[in-house]
C-alpha cells in the first residue's frame, strides 16, 4: 500500500466525513475516519475518551491511530478536527495529499446545530468556541493543508467533484461506457 490518496482535514462542521464519503464513493476507494478507528480500537466514544483520559492522552492516541492510518488507508482519509495539532501528526502530514475543507461560520453554525457529542464545544456558547477553535488551528491547517477546498457550498457529493478536478485525481472507468 502507498498510503491515503487524499487526506481531509478541517474545522469541525466542514463536512470531512461526509465528502470524504462522497470522495471515496466516486473514486470507488475505501473510506476511513479516524475518530472511528479510534472508536474501534478502544472500544469507547470519542467524548468517553475524553472525559475519561482528558485531551492530551486522547491526541497521543490520535497520533498513534494516524501512524497506522497512514500505512493502512489507501483511500480516503478524513480526521478530526484537532488532529492535525499534534506536533508529530503535524509532521506526519506533511508532504501528502492533505485537503484544507474551508467553511465559513454561519454555515457550521446551521450544521453544528444538527450535531452533539462534540466535547470541544461543549459549554454555554459552542459557537465562540468553534470560532476560538477555528483561529488556533488554522494556521496549523494550511501549514500541512497542501490544498485548500471551500466546503460550505453545494453538496458532498458536488464538494468531493472539486477535490477530483483541484488534485487531477483519475477517475476509475465507467464500464457501463466501456461496453457501449
Amino acid at each position: 500500500m502507498t498510503g491515503p490518496l487524499v487526506i481531509l482535514i478541517g474545522p469541525m462542521a466542514a463536512g470531512k466525513t461526509s465528502v470524504g464519503r462522497a470522495l471515496a464513493a466516486r473514486l470507488r476507494v475505501d473510506f476511513a475516519d479516524l475518530d472511528a478507528l479510534i472508536v474501534e480500537a478502544t472500544g469507547r466514544s470519542i467524548p468517553t475518551l475524553f472525559a475519561e483520559e482528558g485531551e492530551p492522552a486522547f491526541r497521543e492516541l490520535e497520533s498513534q491511530t494516524l501512524a497506522r492510518a497512514l500505512t493502512d488507508c489507501d483511500g480516503v482519509l478524513s480526521l478530526g478536527g484537532g488532529a492535525p495539532m499534534h506536533p508529530t501528526s503535524a509532521e506526519l502530514l506533511r508532504g501528502l495529499p492533505v485537503v484544507l475543507l474551508e467553511v465559513e461560520e454561519r454555515i457550521a453554525a446551521r450544521r453544528l446545530s444538527y450535531g452533539a457529542g462534540r466535547p470541544m464545544l461543549e459549554g454555554r456558547d459552542p459557537m465562540a468556541r468553534w470560532r476560538e477553535l477555528a483561529e488556533e488551528r488554522g494556521e496549523r491547517y494550511r501549514e500541512v493543508a497542501a490544498h485548500r477546498i471551500d466546503s460550505g457550498h453545494g453538496s458532498p457529493a458536488r464538494v468531493a467533484r472539486t477535490i477530483i478536478r483541484s488534485l487531477q485525481l483519475p477517475l476509475p472507468a465507467d464500464p457501463e461506457k466501456e461496453t457501449a
